[in-house]
């Protein structure tokens, strides 16, 4: 079946840095389109970072330029999020997606929480 498994998250202090990863599996990985987005508390979900099916191309949110990086291994149906520099604002839970046309597939969501 059809699975966006997320991994990775949990708490740091500001400044810190965390790596999460998303697992794909049950449809063909290399031909979607993957994001990340996150949703903090009260807040609506927003992207955070996106990158194309070959990984040749990336955006990034504003808020996150120069301190997350999104890349993906085709080879192992995964795709990750390096956030460095981690700031009190980024807390938020963080949600796998992947698109391909009129196709939404979302994981279930990990914790992030940036604390001291």
């Amino acid at each position: 079946q059809v699975q966006l498994v997320e991994s990775g998250g949990g708490l740091v202090q500001p400044g810190g840095s965390l790596r999460l990863s998303c697992a794909a599996s049950g449809f063909t990985y290399s031909s979607y389109a993957m994001s990340w987005y996150r949703q903090a508390p009260g807040k609506e979900r927003e992207l955070v970072a996106s990158i194309t099916p070959t990984g040749g191309s990336t955006n990034y949110a504003d808020s996150v330029k120069g301190r997350f990086t999104i890349s993906r291994d085709n080879a192992k149906n995964t795709v990750y999020l390096q956030m460095n520099s981690l700031k009190p604002e980024d807390t938020a839970v963080y949600f796998c997606n992947g698109r391909r046309g009129y196709v939404r597939l979302w994981g279930q969501g990990t914790q992030v929480t940036v604390s001291s």
